[in-house]
């Protein structure tokens, strides 16, 4: 099957932990794409709350290292960082899971077009800067 979430080498900021859960983060977003390409699965209710707590318990700990690295080099832009990341972990905490029943594929639908814009948007708009010189 084709890959729509991954990690490229455009969006590595040599860091080597970070880059790493970068990696672990689009991972998950292509499980979700698998799970919404896979026609035999009729029922994918389980593995779709599966993904999203997975999805809100790493970015916690992602956000959580990425903003002590941040603080350990003194980067100007941190406070825009951490509104991004607490704005990330609002609408991952809010996603309505009594929604999932109605229509799961659209619901897989959202939440990947969702992850794919966040995360390669924050990573080329702002992660990227903090390697800048």
């Amino acid at each position: 099957m084709s890959k729509l979430f991954e990690m490229k080498e455009e969006y590595k900021l040599g860091i080597a932990h970070i880059d790493e859960q970068h990696a672990k983060l689009f991972e998950i977003g292509d499980r979700a794409y698998q799970l919404l390409k896979n026609t035999y699965s009729n029922d994918k209710y389980d593995k779709i709350v599966g993904i999203i707590e997975e999805l809100k318990s790493y970015t916690i700990i992602h956000f959580k290292d990425e903003e002590e690295y941040m603080e350990s080099i003194n980067y100007k832009k941190m406070f825009s960082q951490k509104i991004d990341h607490a704005e990330f972990i609002g609408k991952i905490n809010n996603v309505d899971i009594s929604k999932i029943d109605h229509n799961q594929d659209e619901y897989i639908m959202e939440i990947l077009n969702f992850i794919a814009k966040w995360l390669t948007e924050h990573i080329i708009e702002k992660d990227l800067m903090i390697v800048e010189k």
